[in-house]
């Protein structure tokens, strides 16, 4: 697999910017890799599988909270910040999926049942994200424009997950690896700062193959919903099944990654860490 370093190059290079690298690997986790195409993707590098005849029918949906691999749990100290990755994942992929499936709790009956696994983790250097916060917040007092993060230090995520009807049969499948870049993440000062950020990205990615029922291609240029706009900003979610995984952190978490601050200061979820 090629390694996220030369997703990079996508990116301008007068904004003198760098990735961390994260390689695209297959975790052992998924009932079948058989049918996933080629890898896909710049920023981040994916490869998918979705039967969109067997999604068809589909009306319900179910999640099973995201686990994380061994290797990848070994990389980070903390449950509660293991916690905060998978609900954010586990979120970011329920709230999207209910614009257009009906979502119901784990362990009901579902057309649908979603399972996530965390395959690796970069933990984000705190020291490094830090200083990258007072040095952007200082030059954004003196100058028109606020520096871009340091390209040192930078975390990443790499998920794989898979979709099954009622009998265990895949229906959509995705290996997916991303890692922080210096334009487009916001430092914080976590050891999951930027794997948590990057979770939510996994789950729009993934939720766009199920509702489209086919691999998207290029960017997501439409307009959020009433509902997703309705959860992003902490609100209550179209289904209960969803706050299972805690509410978003809306403009209180903006503010917050905007200043350094770890996910767990901001981030409403803490009533589930028990249940990872």
């Amino acid at each position: 697999m090629f390694p996220l370093r030369f997703a990079c190059l996508a990116l301008p290079l007068a904004a003198i910017t760098a990735c961390a690298s994260v390689p695209l690997k297959e975790g052992g986790t998924l009932t079948s890799y058989g049918n996933l195409g080629a890898v896909n993707g710049k920023l981040a590098k994916s490869r998918t599988y979705v039967d969109g005849q067997g999604l068809a029918a589909v009306k319900t949906v179910s999640i099973v909270p995201t686990s994380f691999a061994f290797s990848a749990a070994s990389r980070i100290k903390s449950d509660t910040d293991r916690s905060l990755v998978s609900n954010a994942l586990d979120r970011a992929l329920c709230v999207a999926l209910s614009d257009k499936y009906q979502m119901v709790s784990a362990g009901q009956p579902a057309d649908l049942t979603i399972r996530s696994v965390v395959t690796e983790v970069v933990p984000t250097n705190k020291a490094m994200a830090g200083v990258s916060t007072a040095v952007t917040l200082g030059s954004g007092a003196v100058l028109p424009v606020s520096v871009p993060r340091l390209p040192i230090g930078l975390g990443g995520l790499a998920v794989e997950a898979e979709a099954l009807d009622r009998s265990g049969v895949q229906r959509a499948a995705m290996v997916w690896a991303r890692g922080a870049n210096s334009i487009q993440n916001s430092p914080r000062v976590s050891e999951v700062g930027d794997a948590y950020s990057l979770a939510s990205k996994f789950g729009s990615d993934f939720s766009r193959v199920l509702i489209a029922r086919k691999e998207p291609k290029g960017l997501d240029l439409s307009l959020p919903s009433g509902q997703r706009m309705k959860s992003w900003l902490g609100g209550k979610p179209k289904y209960a099944a969803c706050d299972a995984f805690g509410r978003a952190p809306g403009l209180a978490g903006v503010v917050a990654s905007k200043v350094g601050a770890p996910p767990e200061w901001t981030d409403r979820q803490l009533k589930s860490i028990a249940t990872h």
